[in-house]
Protein backbone atom coordinates (compact mmCIF):
# COMPACT_ATOMS: atom_id res chain seq x y z
CA UNK A 1 0.00 0.00 0.00
CA UNK A 2 1.59 3.50 -0.77
CA UNK A 3 0.31 5.33 2.34
CA UNK A 4 -0.07 3.86 5.86
CA UNK A 5 -2.52 4.94 8.14
CA UNK A 6 0.09 7.21 9.80
CA UNK A 7 1.12 8.46 6.30
CA UNK A 8 -1.34 10.44 4.79
CA UNK A 9 -0.70 13.27 2.10
CA UNK A 10 -0.64 16.66 4.09
CA UNK A 11 -3.10 17.91 1.27
CA UNK A 12 -6.08 14.96 1.89
CA UNK A 13 -8.56 15.21 4.09
CA UNK A 14 -6.85 12.63 6.58
CA UNK A 15 -3.82 14.45 6.90
CA UNK A 16 -5.16 18.19 6.43
CA UNK A 17 -7.22 17.87 9.81
CA UNK A 18 -5.81 17.75 13.38
CA UNK A 19 -5.76 14.05 15.01
CA UNK A 20 -8.76 14.70 17.71
CA UNK A 21 -10.85 15.36 14.60
CA UNK A 22 -9.15 12.65 12.19
CA UNK A 23 -10.22 10.15 15.34
CA UNK A 24 -13.86 11.18 15.41
CA UNK A 25 -13.98 11.12 11.49
CA UNK A 26 -12.35 7.55 11.48
CA UNK A 27 -15.03 6.68 13.57
CA UNK A 28 -18.00 7.19 11.45
CA UNK A 29 -19.47 4.63 9.53
CA UNK A 30 -18.43 1.28 8.42
CA UNK A 31 -15.50 -0.31 7.02
CA UNK A 32 -15.23 -1.26 3.34
CA UNK A 33 -12.63 -2.50 0.97
CA UNK A 34 -12.55 -2.88 -2.63
CA UNK A 35 -10.82 -5.42 -5.00
CA UNK A 36 -8.79 -3.84 -8.05
CA UNK A 37 -11.62 -2.86 -11.30
CA UNK A 38 -14.47 -2.38 -8.53
CA UNK A 39 -16.31 0.59 -8.52
CA UNK A 40 -16.78 2.68 -5.15
CA UNK A 41 -19.24 5.04 -6.70
CA UNK A 42 -20.90 5.47 -10.16
CA UNK A 43 -21.96 8.12 -12.21
CA UNK A 44 -25.68 9.27 -12.12
CA UNK A 45 -26.50 7.05 -8.91
CA UNK A 46 -28.47 8.52 -6.59
CA UNK A 47 -26.54 7.11 -3.35
CA UNK A 48 -25.29 10.10 -0.88
CA UNK A 49 -22.53 8.20 1.34
CA UNK A 50 -19.22 9.52 1.37
CA UNK A 51 -15.72 7.03 1.26
CA UNK A 52 -12.99 7.87 3.01
CA UNK A 53 -9.97 6.21 1.54
CA UNK A 54 -7.67 5.04 4.17
CA UNK A 55 -5.32 3.17 1.80
CA UNK A 56 -4.49 2.12 -1.80
CA UNK A 57 -5.55 4.23 -5.21
CA UNK A 58 -8.96 5.22 -7.10
CA UNK A 59 -9.31 7.15 -10.61
CA UNK A 60 -12.28 9.31 -11.34
CA UNK A 61 -13.84 9.24 -14.79
CA UNK A 62 -16.64 10.50 -16.75
CA UNK A 63 -18.82 9.79 -19.78
CA UNK A 64 -17.98 12.71 -22.38
CA UNK A 65 -21.11 13.68 -24.90
CA UNK A 66 -19.55 11.43 -27.55
CA UNK A 67 -19.50 7.99 -24.74
CA UNK A 68 -15.97 7.58 -24.23
CA UNK A 69 -14.35 7.85 -20.65
CA UNK A 70 -12.45 10.60 -19.55
CA UNK A 71 -10.15 10.08 -16.86
CA UNK A 72 -10.26 13.51 -14.39
CA UNK A 73 -8.54 12.90 -11.48
CA UNK A 74 -6.86 10.39 -8.86
CA UNK A 75 -7.59 9.94 -5.53
CA UNK A 76 -5.14 8.09 -2.95
CA UNK A 77 -5.60 7.05 0.69
CA UNK A 78 -6.01 10.02 2.79
CA UNK A 79 -8.57 11.42 0.65
CA UNK A 80 -12.44 11.42 0.37
CA UNK A 81 -14.58 10.48 -2.40
CA UNK A 82 -18.32 11.65 -2.88
CA UNK A 83 -18.82 14.51 -0.87
CA UNK A 84 -20.66 17.08 -3.82
CA UNK A 85 -23.48 14.43 -3.63
CA UNK A 86 -23.93 14.42 -0.06
CA UNK A 87 -24.45 18.01 0.42
CA UNK A 88 -26.51 18.86 -2.34
CA UNK A 89 -28.07 15.55 -3.44
CA UNK A 90 -28.01 15.70 -6.95
CA UNK A 91 -26.53 12.32 -9.31
CA UNK A 92 -23.26 11.42 -9.04
CA UNK A 93 -21.15 13.79 -11.41
CA UNK A 94 -18.41 10.63 -11.84
CA UNK A 95 -17.31 7.24 -11.55
CA UNK A 96 -14.43 6.31 -8.93
CA UNK A 97 -12.65 2.84 -9.61
CA UNK A 98 -10.35 0.86 -7.18
CA UNK A 99 -6.93 0.41 -8.94
CA UNK A 100 -5.71 -1.97 -6.71
CA UNK A 101 -6.32 -3.00 -2.96
CA UNK A 102 -8.48 -0.10 -1.24
CA UNK A 103 -9.81 0.22 2.33
CA UNK A 104 -11.92 3.06 3.36
CA UNK A 105 -15.08 4.32 6.15
CA UNK A 106 -18.38 4.42 4.28
CA UNK A 107 -19.93 7.54 5.89
CA UNK A 108 -23.89 8.19 5.39
CA UNK A 109 -24.30 11.98 5.17
CA UNK A 110 -26.26 12.40 8.73
CA UNK A 111 -23.23 11.08 10.75
CA UNK A 112 -21.07 13.50 8.18
CA UNK A 113 -23.04 16.70 8.68
CA UNK A 114 -23.30 16.46 12.29
CA UNK A 115 -19.73 15.81 12.73
CA UNK A 116 -19.13 19.11 9.93
CA UNK A 117 -21.19 20.77 13.22
CA UNK A 118 -19.44 20.00 15.67
CA UNK A 119 -15.91 19.82 14.49
CA UNK A 120 -15.49 22.48 12.15
CA UNK A 121 -12.26 22.59 11.72
CA UNK A 122 -13.46 19.40 9.05
CA UNK A 123 -15.82 21.54 7.61
CA UNK A 124 -13.03 23.83 6.76
CA UNK A 125 -10.67 21.06 5.69
CA UNK A 126 -12.93 19.47 3.34
CA UNK A 127 -14.42 23.12 2.06
CA UNK A 128 -10.57 23.79 0.94
CA UNK A 129 -9.83 20.78 -0.76
CA UNK A 130 -12.81 20.84 -2.82
CA UNK A 131 -11.78 24.41 -3.46
CA UNK A 132 -8.20 22.90 -4.61
CA UNK A 133 -10.42 20.59 -7.00
CA UNK A 134 -11.72 23.17 -8.94
CA UNK A 135 -8.68 25.22 -8.96
CA UNK A 136 -7.21 21.70 -10.08
CA UNK A 137 -9.56 21.10 -12.80
CA UNK A 138 -9.65 25.10 -14.02
CA UNK A 139 -5.44 24.37 -14.17
CA UNK A 140 -6.29 21.53 -16.43
CA UNK A 141 -8.28 23.35 -18.58
CA UNK A 142 -5.68 26.47 -19.17
CA UNK A 143 -3.00 24.26 -19.33
CA UNK A 144 -4.77 22.87 -22.61
CA UNK A 145 -4.67 26.05 -24.28
CA UNK A 146 -1.59 27.53 -23.01
CA UNK A 147 1.07 25.26 -23.31
CA UNK A 148 2.82 22.54 -25.27
CA UNK A 149 2.03 18.91 -24.45
CA UNK A 150 5.82 18.26 -22.74
CA UNK A 151 5.42 21.22 -20.47
CA UNK A 152 1.56 20.39 -19.46
CA UNK A 153 3.42 17.07 -18.69
CA UNK A 154 6.14 18.24 -16.32
CA UNK A 155 3.30 20.15 -14.64
CA UNK A 156 0.98 17.50 -14.17
CA UNK A 157 3.82 15.53 -13.26
CA UNK A 158 4.69 18.27 -10.73
CA UNK A 159 1.39 18.59 -9.72
CA UNK A 160 0.90 14.96 -8.55
CA UNK A 161 4.24 15.19 -6.66
CA UNK A 162 3.03 17.78 -4.58
CA UNK A 163 0.14 16.84 -3.49
CA UNK A 164 0.57 12.91 -3.50
CA UNK A 165 4.26 12.58 -3.22
CA UNK A 166 6.24 11.17 -0.55
CA UNK A 167 10.23 11.39 0.44
CA UNK A 168 11.96 7.91 -1.07
CA UNK A 169 15.49 7.02 -1.97
CA UNK A 170 16.70 9.18 -4.39
CA UNK A 171 13.44 11.48 -4.56
CA UNK A 172 9.68 11.99 -4.48
CA UNK A 173 7.68 8.65 -4.68
CA UNK A 174 4.25 8.64 -6.23
CA UNK A 175 2.52 6.03 -4.48
CA UNK A 176 0.37 5.79 -7.90
CA UNK A 177 1.42 4.70 -11.38
CA UNK A 178 -0.98 6.16 -14.43
CA UNK A 179 -0.61 4.59 -17.50
CA UNK A 180 0.51 6.32 -20.81
CA UNK A 181 -3.51 6.67 -21.70
CA UNK A 182 -4.37 8.33 -18.66
CA UNK A 183 -1.73 10.92 -18.56
CA UNK A 184 -2.69 12.03 -21.80
CA UNK A 185 -5.90 12.36 -20.73
CA UNK A 186 -5.47 14.34 -18.10
CA UNK A 187 -3.06 16.47 -20.12
CA UNK A 188 -5.42 16.50 -23.17
CA UNK A 189 -2.05 15.04 -25.24
CA UNK A 190 -1.76 12.47 -28.01
CA UNK A 191 -0.40 9.11 -26.03
CA UNK A 192 2.45 9.07 -28.34
CA UNK A 193 3.03 12.34 -27.13
CA UNK A 194 3.30 11.12 -23.82
CA UNK A 195 5.09 8.61 -24.57
CA UNK A 196 7.78 10.95 -26.04
CA UNK A 197 7.75 13.19 -23.29
CA UNK A 198 8.31 10.61 -20.56
CA UNK A 199 11.54 8.92 -22.27
CA UNK A 200 12.72 12.79 -22.83
CA UNK A 201 12.39 13.01 -18.81
CA UNK A 202 13.93 9.18 -18.17
CA UNK A 203 16.65 10.35 -20.37
CA UNK A 204 17.46 13.59 -19.03
CA UNK A 205 17.18 11.93 -15.52
CA UNK A 206 14.19 13.64 -14.14
CA UNK A 207 12.09 10.88 -14.04
CA UNK A 208 12.15 7.04 -13.20
CA UNK A 209 9.33 4.72 -13.59
CA UNK A 210 9.12 0.77 -12.08
CA UNK A 211 6.27 -1.11 -11.52
CA UNK A 212 3.54 0.56 -9.49
CA UNK A 213 5.21 3.66 -9.12
CA UNK A 214 6.79 6.54 -10.07
CA UNK A 215 10.05 8.31 -9.15
CA UNK A 216 10.25 12.31 -9.45
CA UNK A 217 14.27 12.31 -9.22
CA UNK A 218 14.33 16.02 -9.91
CA UNK A 219 11.22 18.28 -8.87
CA UNK A 220 13.01 21.60 -9.73
CA UNK A 221 14.47 20.83 -12.73
CA UNK A 222 10.83 19.81 -14.02
CA UNK A 223 9.51 22.62 -12.05
CA UNK A 224 11.22 24.66 -14.63
CA UNK A 225 10.21 22.53 -17.68
CA UNK A 226 6.65 23.39 -16.41
CA UNK A 227 7.14 26.71 -16.35
CA UNK A 228 6.62 26.84 -12.67
CA UNK A 229 7.82 29.28 -9.96
CA UNK A 230 10.66 27.34 -7.81
CA UNK A 231 8.92 26.12 -4.50
CA UNK A 232 9.47 28.33 -1.38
Amino acid sequence: MPYSSAEWPARSLLGAVPPEARAELLELGVPARFEAGKVLLSEGARDRHVLVLLSGFAKVTARVENGEESLLAVRVGGDSVGEMAAFDGAPRSATVTACGPLTARLVQPGPLHALLVRRPEVHLALTGIIAQRLRWANRRRLDFKGYPAKVRLARLLVELATSYGRPGEGGMVLGCRLTQPELAALTGAAETTVHKGLAELRRDGLLETGYGSTVIRDLERLREIGDLAPED
